[in-house]
């Protein structure tokens, strides 16, 4: 569906890696603007639009590598798992 929109668009032809990479960093800014006053966001309309915009760019750079996208969170998760191992909250408890 992503695809499609921006090829009817003729977006498709700045589907580069550097395009996608500016354009998530542009929107997680504008994400990052709900939160500027204040710790809550009071558009979450907005919150949703920003994040969707995100995910459309994050999910354009993977099928311009061809990353598998399940399985390079997994790998990631899996990797973040070694360095950051689960705390155990009962350690040291009577």
């Amino acid at each position: 569906m992503i695809k499609e929109f921006r090829k009817k668009r003729d977006w498709d032809k700045y589907d580069i890696p550097i395009s996608m990479a500016k354009s998530i960093v542009i929107e997680a800014n504008e994400l990052l603007e709900n939160y500027q006053w204040s710790d809550q966001a009071s558009d979450m309309e907005n919150v949703k639009e920003e994040l969707a915009d995100i995910l459309i760019y994050t999910i354009t750079l993977c099928e311009i590598y061809g990353f598998d996208i399940e399985k390079i969170i997994q790998d990631k998760l899996l990797k973040n798992s070694v360095k950051y191992p689960e705390i155990n909250k009962n350690e040291g408890e009577a």
